[in-house]
């Protein structure tokens, strides 16, 4: 099945909610102000508490109880709020293609790990709207999500094939594209920002990742994610290969710091967006 079919069963499937469309509208706008995204926000019980959840937790330490949502707005930042949003929406978006060839939850936790990792990696490079990154390494994997639900058999074979290839070169192999390249195409279709589509596409082009340090950052995530949530087959794997350590200037210390953040936030994090 070519990736056109997934992209289409995807979009035809889960369509991206009026609020995160409305929400880059507004962040867009020169004129909006917090109350206006508040009340945007406001229309949805759950994610208003979740943005005042975040708000008052130890990711901000702001010194008294924040109430409202405006001001939890002013603390956390329209940026963060949007990608606060996307998360909420993939975290729906993982539900409506569960499989039951996939633990939701360990791929739920698996995806909040490579973001938060993306996220401290991209920090350490002074990158911009650094959230970003949080959020790109949530949704690369969705489309797993949405070829296990559409081509369950065919899954089942990329489950059992060689598990000593790195995932995406047994994806590559087996259905002639990446999971994290028929995701960025998704977001594309949903009309999220390039910002965001653009280095899930391409995070597995070792041209781009030796071009481009977004995508090298989030390249390099990836490969820390692999080494450290499988273990078996890829302790040992290669994290600065010649491509990334092009355009991403860090070392195993700051590697090391990036591996213990995500595993101490991860929970945490994980916990209050679902």
């Amino acid at each position: 099945m070519s990736i056109k079919k997934y992209v289409k069963f995807a979009t035809k499937s889960f369509a991206l909610p009026n609020v995160c469309v409305r929400l880059r509208e507004l962040l867009d706008c020169p004129r909006s102000s917090a109350e206006d995204l508040g009340h945007l926000i406001s229309i949805d019980p759950s994610l208003t508490a979740k943005v005042l959840r975040l708000a008052n937790s130890s990711l901000f330490r702001f010194p008294s109880q924040i109430e409202s949502v405006s001001k939890a707005i002013n603390v956390i930042g329209g940026e963060a709020l949007y990608n606060l949003v996307i998360s909420e929406t993939a975290s729906t978006a993982f539900k409506c293609f569960d499989s039951e060839l996939i633990d939701l939850k360990q791929h739920w936790h698996a995806s909040v790990y490579s973001g938060m990792l993306a996220k401290h990696l991209a920090m350490s490079t002074n990158a911009k709207v650094i959230e970003r990154f949080f959020v790109m390494g949530i949704l690369q994997n969705l489309s797993e999500l949405v070829v296990a639900k559409r081509s369950p058999e065919l899954y089942q074979q990329y489950l059992d094939s060689d598990k000593s290839l790195l995932p995406y070169q047994r994806q590559k192999q087996l259905f002639g594209f990446t999971f994290a390249h028929c995701s960025g195409i998704i977001l594309e279709s949903w009309n999220l920002p390039i910002g965001l589509f653009y280095p899930i596409t391409h995070v597995n082009d070792v041209a781009r990742q030796s071009a481009d340090r977004e995508i090298g950052v989030l390249a390099l995530s990836n490969r820390i994610a692999v080494r450290q949530l499988d273990k078996e087959n890829h302790s040992d794997i290669e994290l600065f290969t010649s491509e990334i350590a092009n355009t991403v200037s860090l070392d195993m210390e700051m590697v090391s710091n990036a591996t213990d953040y995500a595993e101490r936030e991860t929970v945490k994090i994980a916990a209050l967006i679902r």
